[in-house]
């Protein structure tokens, strides 16, 4: 097999270009193989297979930098850069990342987990090459979904402004931007790219320029009849608008001619170049080909059928999506947003029974709070599902365009904690210590879906704010024993689930299952544990809290967050002083960021899960006990 024998960049540029389409074979049957069993970012990866390849073949990595935009797609890129081995590790606890990681390889050019980064970072790249007289060229990798995100509008506006060198490929995937129509623009691309052209067109442009008095308005109208001209034949129209050629588009699957077009392109040095490629989600891959969405993010399936090997069960996004499908059917004032992430938020069942009220804002959270924001002004009831790690992109329009007007804005936040195999730029840890801080926020935590299914019907006619409730990425919990079928959902209201003497666990969400698994390991140690649902972390059921802790010796706080500005520290700060002494710790995860692996693994190493908490709450209750008999034994020997 080609593919054994690479190890690094330079056995690929070793390779005959008639072997390359083989190895792009060879590397899409690895990825499936892997992904299949560790899940991950499948169809995307296999869609940029012969860009990987010609990319590493034409430009001079690692001094040449690749950006590549979320790194979805980066997976041939980790196998050709010196991580085929370890490529069967991804994602699992210890392995590589599914993203690409400065620290992991100086094959990454940078950390990319979230979208529409990597246009600003390759600006700053060659802004800071060039400040630095260094020579290298610069390449960044978007998606056409990626280019709806506005920080690629942004950067896209500064490119064109600055005119540093730099290449950017446009990955077009769903033929969103236009299709090829033809030998004419093919033939176009390749003169336009041609170096007899090019250093024409340059010492044309700088004897023009030089023309007193007239030379910059005749550069001006020439420039835009080129950039006219090469509109008629050619989609790339808006890009040289902003001062960026374009090229393309090309067939993203034809190595032998990206690699000839990279060549031509890597030879012209006067400023920012696009070119526009045309590639298959899923490529290769059948099942992936013909859903590139459900392929988008996996877990682990069969690779003969396709098939998930979990077998089927029912996840929070979509007792969400359900639910708001449900109520919408009877309330035409509920509207449904998402960002790019309609089947991730389960929302597409939303759009399949009231079509008209469902927006797909596109890569574009900013936009969707706003816009829900004039919905809400309006007198709709706007619910906005999008990924908490997501949510911190529109942490400003939250403040100024929701909270500060005080607008009835629904903001379902989905995958809050930990989520797993993705790593640290998706991990939701950071909502609470955020959004708890702001004024006007309801903000509330379900313990299981019966709990969020009463909290959305709750939302559904809460119309005096915004109202913001989190839950975990995963199945919903068991209820029986925990929720009653008549269960009353009331905001500000702690459920207290268990009485106990010694110790009280205050736990948010996710973590009152894991305070019941305290409960039984440290019954059998002589701890009676009570349990309290917090349910509500905006308005805080002070008053509740106080009454239930001092029933008990002590109390543990629980969450599925950063402890750093968590419901931990909002709850000692908020109950009278006289009780604070009785918190024996805040758990929630430390001040790092948190690695990729299973949740079980990552809950474990950060020793949030029930017998690491149990040990760590009977050491401390013992040593307590301890100092207080200790105590005591010195106040009567001093009374003697």
């Amino acid at each position: 097999m080609l593919l054994e024998s690479i190890r690094t960049v330079a056995d690929l540029r070793k390779l005959d270009a008639r072997e390359l389409p083989l190895l792009a074979q060879e590397i899409r049957d690895y990825i499936v193989d892997v992904v299949s069993s560790t899940g991950g970012h499948l169809a995307s990866s296999l869609g940029v297979v012969e860009l990987t390849i010609a990319l590493h073949c034409v430009f001079k990595t690692p001094q040449d930098k690749i950006i590549w935009d979320v790194g979805h797609q980066s997976y041939a890129h980790k196998i050709l850069t010196g991580r085929r081995e370890e490529f069967v590790t991804l994602r699992k606890f210890g392995g590589i990342s599914g993203f690409p990681k400065r620290a992991e390889s100086p094959f990454d050019a940078y950390n990319t987990g979230h979208s529409s980064t990597s246009l600003s970072l390759a600006l700053g790249e060659a802004v800071g090459r060039d400040l630095k007289h260094e020579k290298y060229k610069v390449v960044a990798v978007i998606g056409d979904g990626s280019l709806t995100g506005g920080m690629a509008f942004e950067a896209l506006n500064q490119i064109g402004h600055l005119k540093n060198d730099l290449i950017i490929v446009l990955n077009d995937n769903e033929h969103s931007i236009s299709k090829n129509v033809g030998a004419l623009p093919a033939y176009l691309m390749r003169m336009i790219t041609g170096s007899i052209y090019n250093r024409f067109r340059k010492r044309s442009y700088e004897i023009i320029r030089k023309i007193p008095r007239i030379g910059n308005r005749i550069y001006d109208f020439l420039y835009k009849m080129e950039a006219g001209f090469k509109g008629i034949l050619l989609p790339g129209h808006l890009f040289e608008d902003m001062g960026i050629r374009y090229f393309g588009p090309v067939d993203g699957h034809d190595i032998n001619l990206l690699m000839d077009i990279f060549s031509r392109l890597k030879s012209i040095n006067d400023g920012p170049k696009l070119l526009h490629v045309i590639t298959k989600k899923g490529k290769g891959y059948r099942p992936a080909e013909i859903n590139p969405a459900v392929f988008h993010g996996i877990g682990p399936f069969s690779r003969e059928t396709g098939q998930l090997l979990e077998g089927y069960r029912l996840s929070y996004s979509e007792l969400v999506g359900k639910t708001l499908a449900r109520l919408a059917r009877k309330d035409k004032k509920i509207v449904a947003i998402t960002a790019a992430m309609k089947l991730g938020t389960g929302l597409y069942e939303f759009e399949r029974k009231v079509p008209d009220r469902f927006f797909d804002v596109g890569i574009a959270e900013q936009h969707a709070i706003t816009f829900a924001a004039g919905l809400a002004s309006k007198g709709f009831k706007p619910f906005v599902s999008i990924y908490s790690t997501f949510l911190q992109r529109a942490v400003d329009q939250i403040i100024h365009d929701v909270a500060i007007m005080n607008l009835p804005v629904r903001m379902l936040v989905d995958r809050a904690g930990i989520v797993g195999s993705d790593g640290e730029t998706h991990h939701g840890l950071f909502d609470v210590s955020i959004l708890k801080s702001i004024p006007n926020l309801v903000f509330l935590a379900p313990a299981n879906g019966r709990e969020l299914q009463a909290m959305v019907e709750y939302a559904s006619h809460y119309d005096r704010g915004p109202l913001v409730i989190r839950y975990p990425r995963g199945h919903v919990a068991d209820v029986s024993g925990l929720v009653s079928p008549d269960f009353d959902f009331k905001p500000g209201k702690v459920k207290i689930i268990k009485k106990g003497k010694d110790v009280a666990l205050l736990a948010l969400g996710d973590m009152v299952h894991t305070a019941m698994l305290c409960v039984d390991i440290l019954e059998k140690r002589g701890i009676g544990a009570a349990v309290v649902n917090l349910i509500s972390i905006k308005p805080l059921d002070v008053e509740g809290i106080e009454r239930e802790i001092s029933h008990t010796a002590y109390f543990v706080t629980m969450e599925n967050a950063y402890h750093i500005g968590g419901v931990g520290e909002y709850i000692v700060g908020a109950i009278s002083p006289h009780l604070r002494h009785k918190c024996l710790f805040n758990a929630g995860f430390p001040d790092r960021f948190i690695t990729h692996g299973t949740t079980s693994q990552l809950f474990r190493q950060n020793g949030l899960d029930a017998d690491t908490l149990a040990e760590k709450i009977s050491r401390l209750v013992a040593k307590k006990i301890l100092h207080g008999r200790k105590k005591k034994a010195r106040h009567i020997s001093i009374r003697k």
